[in-house]
């Protein structure tokens, strides 16, 4: 079956950096466009990257410039470089794809950023 494990997430003062990774299995990682979505408390899960199985991306207007999401599919692991954070980026931090129409979620990452 599907499954997504995030990993990376932590305490960072803000304009700090994180590297967030998210490991997938029971599908073909390769042919599947992979998703970085984000939650903050009180407020509605909103769409961060996207990384097609062709490496072409896309950022949502907040973030670009500052965040990057990469893929390794040696490794099936897919991942969101970011940079200078700011504290209304505190949020849980999710992984997505998306197989034969059925939407797959990861249990997320907490990142909090607070001096």
């Amino acid at each position: 079956q599907v499954r997504l494990v995030e990993s990376g997430g932590g305490l960072v003062q803000p304009g700090g950096s994180l590297r967030l990774s998210c490991a997938a299995s029971g599908f073909t990682f390769s042919s599947a466009a992979m998703y970085w979505h984000r939650q903050a408390p009180g407020q509605e899960r909103e769409y961060v990257a996207l990384i097609t199985s062709t490496g072409c991306t896309n950022y949502a207007d907040s973030v670009k410039g500052r965040f990057t999401i990469s893929r390794d599919n040696a490794k099936n692991t897919v991942y969101l470089q970011m940079n200078n954070l700011n504290p209304e980026e505190t949020a849980v931090y999710y992984c997505k794809t998306v197989r034969l129409g059925a939407t797959y979620w990861g249990q997320g990452t907490q990142v909090t950023v607070s001096s």
